[in-house]
């Protein structure tokens, strides 16, 4: 220990392992065959060997990857593997890939990814013997941002990298790798030594994949391989309703504390619903009422008003579910019609986040083009075709993001729409819809938060905000 002392600073002592974990283990391959697993990218090879799963080279091929069909996002895992010294390779955790090209901002910065381009977080698999660089364990941001651990450009975190792994990998042999990936927490062991620590939010769930490197024109690499077996995982139930460090000092805060009504009224009061809504277990969720729009405990609203804003909550939905979060809300306004006329009830008027079970709800057959679907600004836009909604009774992320008059809406760490408030494409689509008599909709300099009730049993977590600046 005192050894490892001199290498890497305190901080990196502090790992702690999750003993509990280790009932709840499942293995990622089973010694068979390739079922659950689906293979993107270039041309390299996946064989199987007994109890190993083997990546071969190609040549002249892009980076290439045996991806896992199901996607995680807190867990616990744990493989081995073995790989010639000539080859590079890696695991890919949290991890995506599209159909389309897409654009993720991080930072002020775009970052633009090719369309079926492999992307995200990579557990690094490097002897690089000609490089003398021995990063195995440290964490690179494969087709996004580079290394984050070791930090691209940190000379001193590199030097001191290079040194432990010289020490801990061994050549010509099986490595063991174990990974820590809870909220935004990354950590790494090699071999039973602590590796990477680092805080990163950017992908909070994605695919694991095992990585063939390209080997270009590099006739001598041609056939090198790398080897994996023991490949298992422990799925980890993350805390609700809390923030990281990291969040605290980016300005998030929760909006819903996760056990009281505190912070929010009914659209149609200044008291929280007697019915129609219950908290339980870390959960606000929308009481089942035959579909009725506003009919029991009627929608929920943030006593606070909002203008540029981030805002981020969990959803779950039952079959045939309909709600939606709505922002920019005017409860003084009188609720519509589908048709836009004044109703007696109906749920307070906003710009509105579709949630919505599309395959079996109704209402996802109405409107223009599927702009009643998950993920649209309900009537006027429709998301993207390309959105990843997770099973129903699994919970998805919406995000969305307000700044001055520019707005998005995300699904599962994926943009999903954006516009410009007060654009004349925005107001040509609000002429066409429901919203056509309301004077200056979606225009206001700002409004309340919604969650809406709509008869149907939807469950909402881990709501968070944090104000923005218009520019």
């Amino acid at each position: 220990m005192q050894a490892l002392k001199k290498i890497f600073p305190a901080c990196l002592l502090t790992f702690t392992f999750h003993a509990t974990a280790a009932e709840n283990w499942q293995p990622l391959f089973n010694a068979k065959d390739l079922a659950g697993w689906v293979q993107h990218g270039g041309k390299a090879t996946y064989t199987i060997e007994g109890n190993e799963i083997v990546g071969t080279s190609a040549p002249e091929t892009p980076n290439t990857f045996l991806c896992t069909a199901k996607t995680y996002g807190d867990f616990i895992l744990e493989y081995d593997f073995k790989v010639d010294e000539r080859l590079n390779s890696g695991v890919q955790i949290r991890s995506e890939c599209f159909d389309t090209e897409k654009e993720v901002t991080w930072k002020g910065k775009t970052i633009k990814i090719a369309a079926g381009r492999v992307h995200g977080y990579q557990i690094e698999i490097d002897p690089e013997v000609k490089k003398d660089r021995w990063w195995s364990a440290g964490i690179y941001d494969e087709g996004r941002r580079g290394w984050l651990f070791p930090a691209d450009g940190n000379k001193e975190q590199a030097a001191k990298f290079t040194e432990l792994g010289r020490k801990i990998f061994k050549r010509g042999d099986w490595n063991h790798v174990r990974a820590e990936v809870i909220g935004d927490s990354f950590k790494t062991w090699l071999n039973g030594t602590p590796c990477a620590d680092i805080h990163d939010s950017m992908t909070p769930r994605g695919f694991i994949a095992l990585q063939v490197h390209n080997i270009g024109k590099e006739k001598d690499k041609l056939g090198t391989q790398v080897r994996w077996r023991n490949l298992r995982i422990a799925e980890i139930a993350a805390p609700v309703n809390v923030l990281t460090a990291e969040e605290k000092a980016a300005g998030w805060r929760l909006l819903w504390d996760g056990k009281t009504p505190e912070g929010w009224r009914s659209a149609k009061s200044e008291s929280f619903p007697t019915k129609g809504w219950h908290i339980h277990d870390g959960m606000l969720t929308v009481d089942e009422n035959k579909g009725e729009e506003s009919a029991a405990g009627g929608d929920i609203i943030t006593r606070e008003r909002f203008s540029s804003f981030e805002l981020v909550a969990d959803f779950k939905i039952t079959p045939v579910a309909n709600s939606g979060i709505k922002y920019f809300v005017q409860p003084n306004l009188d609720p519509i019609t589908g048709a836009g006329a004044k109703a007696a009830t109906g749920s307070a008027i906003g710009c509105e986040f579709q949630i919505l079970d599309d395959e079996r709800h109704p209402d996802a057959k109405l409107g223009k083009d599927g702009d009643r679907t998950l993920g649209s600004l309900y009537d006027l836009m429709t998301a993207s075709a390309d959105k990843k909604p997770s099973p129903i009774g699994e919970w998805n992320t919406a995000r969305i993001v307000v700044r001055g008059k520019h707005v998005e809406h995300w699904l599962n760490s994926a943009k999903i729409l954006e516009y410009e408030r007060g654009s004349e494409d925005f107001r040509k689509r609000v002429a066409a819809s429901k919203y056509k008599n309301i004077a200056g909709f979606g225009e206001w300099a700002d409004g309340h938060i919604l969650l809406q009730e709509h008869g149907s049993e939807v469950s909402y977590r881990n709501v968070k905000l944090r104000v923005l600046t218009e520019n």
